[in-house]
């Protein structure tokens, strides 16, 4: 005769005073300069790894930013050539405006550089940055046009990315990266024609998060018109969609569970 477990009981005990927390409710600010930029490189470094498990590695190509909180003018970047599974708080290089390393090791992705600081110059909102050749990303670009809203995780970027459609080979220098800021406007994304895909953000989380996001949504797209005709959200309900989750918010508490999870698996990340 088996024996029967049991189970303690639990008490519940129910809040006096009811309250409301909802998932677009804003982080708490950090305390102190220090603080900030201490969670902005436990952000991005993390935001690789994330970027690694899915697949956003290619070669030598890909790089997130993230503004210095003090020295406005300077980013945290990747150093070139350590693969995005491997990278730590303590690999990543602060680089300056004129592209020197003013700490870390280097060496730098010029590519890097050229596009970044343009973009932290041209958007002082700008906190983040992400870019990668993503497979999805890459060959969505090649049809030189942006998204439907196909669907509610597409309305995230609706009338909220652009194209950019003047490839001229690997970007060296700053002027294109102006002309790439210029194309972005006031959105959080650009299709690269030929290259690729581009978020960028208030914060690490938000620019990794709509990253992911993109590519998704490429990825559906192609698979949506290669299965037959899409029919695309009407245009009112589309606008709507994205006022409701086009927001950092959403992008933040997404990333947050993301970065626990990265975080309890390996914490050597943010060493």
């Amino acid at each position: 005769m088996s024996a029967v477990l049991s189970l303690p009981t639990v008490a519940l005990q129910r809040r006096p005073d009811p309250q409301r927390k909802d998932w677009f409710d804003a982080p708490p600010p950090r305390p102190t300069v220090e603080a900030e930029r201490r969670h902005r490189q436990e952000q991005l470094a993390v935001a690789f790894r994330l970027f690694a498990r899915h697949g956003f590695d290619h070669g030598l190509a890909g790089h997130i930013t993230a503004r210095d909180p003090e020295w406005h003018d300077h980013f945290w970047v990747n150093p070139l050539g350590l693969h995005f599974s491997r990278i730590r708080v303590s690999d990543l290089l602060l680089v300056n405006a004129r592209g020197e390393i003013a700490i870390g090791e280097g060496p730098l992705n010029r590519a890097a550089f050229a596009i970044h600081a343009a973009l932290h110059e041209a958007r002082p909102d700008i906190v983040a940055a992400a870019h990668t050749h993503s497979t999805y990303g890459k060959a969505w670009s090649t049809l030189g046009r942006t998204l439907d809203p196909l669907s509610q995780d597409a309305c995230i970027f609706y009338e909220d990315h652009a194209l950019f459609d003047d490839f001229t080979g690997v970007v060296w220098e700053t002027d294109e990266g102006f002309r790439i800021s210029e194309a972005l406007g006031a959105r959080k994304a650009v299709i690269l024609k030929n290259h690729g895909i581009l978020t960028a953000g208030p914060s690490v989380e938000s620019a990794a998060w709509w990253y992911i996001a993109l590519e998704n949504a490429c990825h559906t797209q192609l698979l949506a018109e290669a299965a037959g005709t899409p029919q695309p959200i009407r245009h009112e309900v589309a606008r709507h969609t994205h006022g409701q989750i086009g927001g950092p918010g959403g992008a933040h508490f997404t990333f947050k569970s993301l970065f626990e999870t990265v975080v309890r698996e390996d914490p050597g990340v943010l060493q």
